[in-house]
């Protein structure tokens, strides 16, 4: 038995050599053929450049082929791309660089490209194609599959041919319909190569993509400016885009992949698009306008332009001109506002190029009349039949416009129109109607006599009433109610109707609008709230207001009895804004310290409301107890400044400090940001210097200059607020000289000077204004 089996197997293993040295030599045959090809066609145009014969021909091909150093079969490759110039021999001429998926480059990019074009030429179907696009150029740049694309007239595929692919897989996939989405589709509509890195991760669904998950191209075969197919080429694993002579290679293998659509024709779906005559009938049947066009290539087989095959009896040129005056001239010529980035002529080329219909329902055409632009609306309709392209348009008259109008603006109003026959009992509503009611334009209208059971129930009575209104005393009605929908959605509708009599009084029908308010009740809802909520929010404000008000009175009189201590008279005025809601922070203050000297400051906080009034109480405070220590103006401020930026909730005050020694009659003085006194002394009015010193509480450490003044009998020194003289367009300097002006006015009383100070006063600012004067007796 062991000598009977080694026996059996031997046999097997002699097989299995026969039938591999068999494929060898069929292979070998396959490439000699090809390369056969190849070298007789280089012959060929030796013979025609040389005017030679075919054995001096071959004799002179491999004499040069030996001279180069080169295989004949590369000399061939390089002899036929000199002389045909095409797309393949621009592709093979560049220098390819290496892609990582190809383990062996094999054979020049010349001679697979032009092998792979020999095989194509000899293909007896788009099978053939695809398995000599793989075999030949494909292959050595890695890929394992490919699959050739046949485009119909409306934008479908079919599988025409494919390679490295299990059959299978082909039957699953051997038609696509327009509305699918593939690396094929986008290629076709796009009419560009589209390259997907990963297909499994990136790509839409396309065919062999669980046989060949990795990378996959898709490039347009087009001729003559129409896509006749699409070459896809799957790669095993995923990798980046190729340099840009790998897609030249592979556009150019979708060139060859056009000739052999063109001449190995397979349709995606049965159509006449061959036979013109037939288009031609199709087009005399429209109602609507129609032109029949054909296109019209260059002699690089570049689209130019459409020429006018034929126009249909409804055909009416606009600049008046008869059938037979446009029929066979270039559509570009007869209308030349057609063309642009955005014109009718680019669809037209779009729709003959990949075959996907296009219609708009309102497309603004424009023509030339006499040179004179006429634009006109219309519906357009572009469908590719073969080679020819159907254009259908139907220009919108007046009533078809209007009533287009009519229709958005009940859209946009969210409005539905309906009528009922009060005698047979038919009810006409319009698609809004439907949309409003949420039912679709199947189902049965509903009567307004249904209306309370569709309604909610709270609703009822004021339904009621309108009915009487409107069925039982016949006249016009509307009224509002809750629509409850299938849905189950609540909306809040408006119904108006009017009824029709006829001569006797008879109702004969209803006619009247539903519209949907739902937007507008709730947005009055929305308002009712917000009006509650103001009113109250305006209220709490108020109270503030007179909060703040009753204390900035209560700690600041506006007109508080003179003080004469130790030789001086201290008259103080308070001028609170005119609008109690701009309740400010002015301060003053006189005040006799234990030392015997006297306090003496004005000051101001930023802002207004009881903000500002309990700040500058703070402020006020605290300065007084801080000048108990008998430390000066500069260092009352610099401590005042710390309350200000760590004690409270970060007040921005401005202040002037002043203390008074009745002693040696000196006062020193400090500012933060304020303006400075004013000194009148023998009727002459002088403002003091603007020392440093910052604002209180805009930073945490500050340091403030002092300025003394020894002050002579008869001497008054003012001590005043920003609001004494801010004016809107006038300078700080403009204001303080013109204050300087009116100090000097002559005055009887301290406190009628400060009286005049504060009428004549032109600052236009509603602010409060503080006002302390001292004067030395």
């Amino acid at each position: 038995m062991g000598v009977e089996a080694d026996a059996k197997a031997a046999n097997l293993t002699r097989l299995a050599a026969t039938v591999e040295r068999l494929r060898a030599q069929v292979r070998q045959a396959h490439a000699e053929t090809e390369g056969r090809a190849l070298l007789e066609l280089a012959k060929g145009i030796l013979v025609e450049r040389l005017h030679c014969g075919p054995s001096q021909a071959a004799h002179q091909l491999a004499e040069l082929a030996a001279q180069a150093g080169l295989p004949q079969l590369e000399l061939a490759a390089d002899i036929v791309n000199q002389s045909a110039r095409d797309k393949l021999g621009e592709a093979a001429g560049e220098l390819l660089t290496a892609n990582p998926a190809v383990p062996d480059p094999g054979p020049s990019a010349a001679v697979r490209l032009r092998s792979a074009e020999g095989g194509v030429l000899a293909a007896t179907d788009a099978q053939a194609v695809a398995e000599s696009l793989l075999e030949h150029a494909l292959a050595p740049l890695g890929a394992t599959a490919v699959a050739v694309w046949a485009a119909g007239s409306d934008a479908s595929l079919a599988l025409a041919g494919f390679a490295g692919l299990p059959p299978e897989e082909a039957k699953r996939w051997r038609y696509v319909p327009p509305g699918l989405a593939t690396p094929a589709r986008r290629a076709l509509t796009e009419r560009r190569l589209v390259w997907l890195e990963d297909l499994t991760r990136t790509g839409p669904p396309s065919i062999g993509q669980r046989e060949v998950p990795g990378a996959r191209v898709a490039v347009p075969a087009d001729a003559g400016g129409r896509i006749l197919g699409v070459l896809e080429i799957c790669w095993p694993a995923p990798f980046s885009h190729q340099s840009p002579q790998i897609e030249r290679q592979i556009e150019a293998l979708a060139e060859l992949c056009a000739r052999a659509l063109d001449t190995h024709v397979i349709e995606a779906a049965p159509s006449f698009e061959s036979d013109t005559s037939k288009l031609i009938d199709v087009a005399d049947a429209v109602l609507d306008p129609a032109l029949v066009l054909l296109p019209e290539v260059d002699a690089g087989g570049r689209l130019t332009d459409f020429r006018i095959h034929h126009t249909n009896s409804a055909f009416a040129d606009p600049a008046g001109r008869p059938r037979h005056a446009v029929v066979g001239a270039p559509l570009l010529e007869i209308y030349p506002m057609v063309a642009g980035k955005s014109g009718l002529f680019d669809k037209v080329e779009h729709v003959h190029a990949t075959g996907e219909p296009f219609r708009a329902k309102e497309t603004t055409l424009t023509t030339l009349v006499e040179d004179v632009p006429v634009t006109l609306t219309a519906g357009i309709s572009v469908t590719r039949h073969g080679d020819a392209v159907l254009l259908i348009w139907r220009v919108q008259d007046e009533t078809a416009r209007l009533a287009g109008l009519l229709q958005h603006a009940q859209r946009l109003g969210r409005i539905g129109g309906f009528e009922e026959n009060a005698v047979t009992g038919e009810i006409a509503w319009n698609t809004e109607v439907y949309t409003l009611y949420g039912l679709p334009v199947t189902a049965r209208p509903i009567a307004l006599q249904r209306l309370p059971a569709h309604a909610d129930p709270d609703d009822a009575t004021a339904i009621g009433r309108f009915l009487r209104t409107l069925l039982h005393h016949r006249r016009p009605a509307s009224t509002a109610f809750r629509l409850q929908r299938p849905d189950g959605i609540s909306r809040h509708i408006r119904v108006i109707a009017d009824p029709v009599l006829d001569a006797d009084g008879r109702l004969l029908t209803v006619r009247g609008a539903y519209q949907d308010i739902s937007a507008q009740h709730w947005t009055e809802v929305a308002l009712a709230a917000t009006r509650d909520q103001l009113a109250h929010t305006e209220q709490q404000s108020a109270e503030r207001n007179r909060l703040a008000l009753h204390l900035q009175r209560a700690i600041m009189p506006t007109a508080p009895d003179p003080i004469d201590t130790a030789g001086l008279r201290i008259a103080v005025h308070y001028r609170p804004a005119e609008n109690d809601q701009l309740v400010g922070g002015d301060w003053y203050d006189a005040v006799t310290l234990p030392s015997k000297q006297i306090l003496l400051s004005v000051g101001d906080i930023a802002g207004h409301g009881i903000e500002a009034a309990t700040g500058m109480v703070v402020l006020r405070n605290a300065l007084r107890g801080l000048a108990a220590t008998a430390a000066g103006p500069a260092q009352l401020l610099t401590w005042l400044n710390l309350v200000a930026h760590h004690l409270t909730k970060r007040v921005i005050a401005t202040a002037v400090c002043g203390i008074y020694d009745p002693a040696t009659r000196i006062l020193r003085w400090a500012r933060a940001g304020h303006l400075p006194p004013v000194l009148i002394r023998e009727g002459k009015a002088t403002g003091q210097p603007m020392i440093g010193g910052i604002l209180l509480g805009a930073t945490a450490a500050a340091e403030y200059e002092e300025q003394s003044i020894q002050l002579a009998p008869s001497d008054i020194l003012l001590l005043y607020t920003d609001g004494l003289i801010e004016r809107k367009g006038r300078s700080i300097d403009e204001a303080i000289a013109q204050l300087l002006t009116l100090a000097e006015s002559p005055a009887g009383t301290l406190e009628q000077r400060l009286d005049h100070l504060l009428t004549h006063s032109n600052a236009d600012t509603d602010d409060d204004t503080c006002i302390v004067a001292i004067e030395l007796s």
